[in-house]
């Protein structure tokens, strides 16, 4: 077995990198949709939270499916609404190309407008069901997992919870506001393996689940260790 000390990138990493991971306390704001001029109106004023929920979370809770739409506002518009070319324009927003909120706010808003320019009578075609927007107050939480080595993160990705994955592989680009992760950060500044930070960068989130995720993270890290 080859051990730490032959690994080619074996010094040890600037800083350990702590596994955390996050829930949300979830809430019924005051903002709710029964048509697509609604909820273009509403998208427009709804607290960033909202967008927060029915997007980066909403990716995380359906992330056991393989085939579907990645956000709330793609799912109403296509089961409340019948707009099928809607909802798939609204699904096409990848979540990993924004590091601001508002600026993905505004990217839904350009896609409802553009269709109500486009169709305006169906602006107010009540839908089958309203759209309610919730929103999410983060709490985040330590696990028992620390890397000290590359080594010990490895063993921390086999380990930690899929919440634990999307905490630091998807919602981190919100709270770093690069377009790039928590552990490809850790692995490119503190371990300086930048091929190994750029392969985890590139991992494709819509197509496989969280679990398919942490496989592919552990076949590039592993390939560091041998």
């Amino acid at each position: 077995m080859t051990t730490t000390a032959q690994v080619p990138h074996s010094r040890m990493p600037v800083k350990p990198f702590y596994f955390n991971t996050s829930a949300d306390l979830l809430r019924i704001t005051t903002q709710k949709a029964n048509t697509l001029a609604e909820l273009l109106d509403a998208l427009r004023v709804c607290p960033d939270d909202s967008i927060f929920k029915h997007t980066f979370r909403t990716l995380q809770e359906h992330h056991f499916i393989r085939e579907g739409f990645s956000n709330d506002f793609a799912h109403w518009a296509l089961t409340a609404c019948n707009e099928p070319g809607l909802a798939e324009q609204l699904a096409s927003v990848d979540v990993r190309e924004f590091t601001s909120l508002g600026e993905l706010r505004e990217r839904f808003v350009q896609i409802v407008e553009k269709h109500l320019q486009l169709n305006p009578a169906d602006g107010q075609r009540m839908a089958e069901e309203t759209f309610y927007f919730c929103a999410a107050d983060i709490v985040l939480m330590p696990t028992k997992f620390v890397a000290e080595t590359l080594r010990d993160f490895a063993q921390g990705l086999r380990e930690v919870s899929v919440h634990s994955i999307h905490h630091h592989f998807i919602e981190a680009r919100l709270r770093i506001r690069l377009m790039s992760n928590d552990f490809s950060q850790w692995l490119y500044e503190d371990v300086g393996l930048t091929d190994t930070a750029r392969a985890l960068n590139r991992i494709d989130i819509y197509t496989v689940t969280l679990e398919d995720v942490r496989k592919q993270m552990l076949r590039i890290v592993e390939r560091s260790l041998a």
